[in-house]
C-alpha cells in the first residue's frame, strides 16, 4: 500500500526533503547482505510505497508540499530534481507570499479555511494515483504558526474526507531554551487538535536530536539540515520494508495499518517515540563492529531509562522485579524513573537477523499490567541492511516518557492537572471582564 506524505511549513518540507532522499538513497545503496531477488522485492516495495515512476523512469516522491511562503517549497523542490535520482511532483504543491507569523490561530482559523479546497484537492489528486492508499504521513513543527496550525487544521480535514484510511502525524518538538516566544502555547493547542483527528503522533524532540549531532554524528556546526537528516534516518530505519511477523516471507502491505495494530491499542493513547542505534558518522562505519546481543542490550536499556541515545545510558535504572509492588511516586525504593511501556516495537536490520534473541523485551515489567506482554511486543525483520549499517536497530515505543520529562524533577501528573485547572480559571476571569 501507497503512503501520501504531506509536508507543512518550512520544517514539515526540509524534514520531508531528508525523509525522501535518505529513503532513495537507501534503495540504491548496495543490498550488501541478501539475495538479488530479495533485494529486488524490498525496492519494490519502498517504491510502491513512497514513489510513483514518470515516464523518465526518475521516482517522484508521493507528496504534497504546503507552506505559507514560497521560498522553502521553491529550495526544496529545486534540490529534489537536482538530486537525478528523485523528485518531487512540479504540480503537488501550494504555498502564499504571506506566512502565520509563528500564531498557531492564524494557520488553523485564517489560511486552513481559506485554502483548504485547494490544499485538499492537491491532497486527493495524489490518492487517487495509488492503487492502494494506505494512508497518510504528515510532517510538522509544533513551534510555528503554518507547520502547527495548518497541519492541525489540514489533519483534521484529511479525518473528514477520509474517515476510513489511517494518519500518523509526525510532529518536531521545540527546543527547550526556545525558537519561537509563543512556541509552548502552538505546542499545547496542536497536541489538544492532533490528538482528535489523528491515529497516531510521532514524536522527535529537537534537543535530543541536536545531543545526537553532536555526541554521535561529531558535528561541530550543527544545522537545521544536520537535524533534519538525523530524523530522516530513524525515520527510515522504520518505514522502510521488512517482513511484519516471524517467518514473514512477504513484505508488509500496509505499514501504517501494522504500525497503529501494533502500538496503538487503545485510543487514548497515541504518542509513539523512536529511537535508533548504531547511529554515527558514515566514516566510523567502517572501523565498527557491533553484535547482536550488545545493541539488543542497550536498546532494551534506553527504553527503560528513557534515554535516546546510546551514549551516556543510566544503567541503574532497572524494572520492578517481578511480583513486586511499585512503590508510590514519593517513595524511596521508587525505581529511579523507569519508563513503563504500552506498547514496543523493535524493527531489526541486517546480517544474521532472524536469529537474534529478543526475550528481553517481553519481560512483563516493562509494560502496563492491562495489556498481555506477548501482544505488547513485536518485532520486524529484513536482512537486507539499512543505510550502510551492516546491523541495526530501531525501537518504537508507546510510553510514558513525556510524563517524565517532568515527574523526574518531581512534578507529578496532579500537577498537571492543577495548571491546566487554572489557566482555564484565568481565561473565564479575563473572558467577563
Amino acid at each position: 500500500m501507497s503512503i501520501v506524505t504531506v509536508q507543512l511549513g518550512q520544517c514539515g518540507n526540509q524534514t520531508g526533503h531528508e525523509m525522501f532522499s535518505a529513503l532513495c538513497s537507501d534503495v540504491h545503496g548496495s543490498h550488501g547482505l541478501c539475495s538479488k531477488k530479495e533485494n529486488e522485492a524490498y525496492q519494490d516495495a519502498c517504491k510502491e510505497r513512497f514513489f510513483c515512476e514518470e515516464e523518465s523512469g526518475v521516482p517522484v516522491a508521493r507528496a504534497v508540499l504546503v507552506d505559507m511562503e514560497p521560498k522553502v517549497i521553491s529550495q526544496t523542490l529545486s534540490m529534489a530534481a537536482r538530486s537525478g535520482s528523485w523528485k518531487y511532483n512540479q504540480q503537488s504543491h501550494f504555498c502564499q507570499k504571506q506566512g502565520s507569523g509563528n500564531n498557531w490561530a492564524n494557520g488553523y482559523s485564517v489560511h486552513g479555511p481559506r485554502h483548504k479546497e485547494v490544499i485538499m484537492n492537491l491532497v486527493q489528486k495524489e490518492a487517487e494515483k495509488c492503487e492502494r492508499l494506505g494512508g497518510f504521513f504528515t510532517i510538522m513543527s509544533m513551534a510555528g504558526g503554518t507547520g502547527s496550525g495548518l497541519g492541525a487544521f489540514v489533519t483534521q480535514s484529511l479525518r473528514d474526507a477520509f474517515p476510513t484510511s489511517f494518519i500518523l502525524n509526525h510532529v518536531i518538538w521545540p527546543y527547550g531554551t526556545g525558537e519561537v516566544i509563543v512556541q509552548n502555547y502552538n505546542s499545547v493547542l496542536t497536541l489538544s487538535h492532533l490528538y482528535q483527528s489523528s491515529d497516531a503522533l510521532l514524536v522527535h524532540e529537537n534537543d535530543v536530536i541536536h545531543k545526537i549531532c553532536a555526541q554521535l554524528m561529531n558535528i561541530k556546526q550543527i544545522s537545521f539540515r544536520d537535524v533534519n537528516q538525523v530524523i530522516a534516518h530513524q525515520l527510515g530505519s522504520v518505514f522502510q520494508p521488512t517482513y511484519p511477523a516471524e517467518g514473514g516471507s512477504h513484505y508488509s502491505r500496509n505499514p501504517l495499518g501494522d504500525l497503529m495494530e501494533t502500538l496503538v491499542p487503545h485510543p487514548e493513547f497515541k504518542m509513539l517515540g523512536l529511537r535508533n542505534i548504531p547511529q554515527m558518522p558514515e566514516n566510523s562505519l567502517a572501523y565498527s563492529t557491533f553484535s547482536w546481543p550488545g545493541l539488543i542490550k542497550h536498546l532494551r536499556q534506553m527504553l527503560i531509562a528513557n534515554a535516546k541515545m546510546e551514549e551516556g545510558i543510566d544503567w541503574q535504572v532497572k524494572p520492578p522485579l517481578p511480583g513486586s509492588s511499585i512503590p508510590s511516586s514519593h517513595s524511596p525504593n521508587k525505581p529511579l524513573h523507569f519508563n513503563t511501556s504500552i506498547a514496543n516495537l523493535v524493527v531489526l536490520r541486517g546480517k544474521d537477523v532472524h536469529s537474534v534473541d529478543l526475550g528481553s523485551f517481553r519481560d512483563p515489567s516493562l509494560y502496563t499490567s492491562w495489556l498481555n506482554p506477548q501482544e505488547a511486543f513485536n518485532a520486524w525483520k529484513t536482512p537486507r541492511a539499512f543505510n550502510k549499517y551492516e546491523k541495526s536497530a530501531a525501537l518504537v515505543s508507546n510510553s510514558q516518557a513525556y510524563v517524565h520529562q517532568y515527574t523526574k524533577f518531581g512534578i507529578e501528573e496532579e500537577d498537571f492537572l492543577k495548571s491546566f485547572t487554572t489557566l482555564e480559571q484565568v481565561i473565564s476571569s479575563y473572558s467577563i471582564l
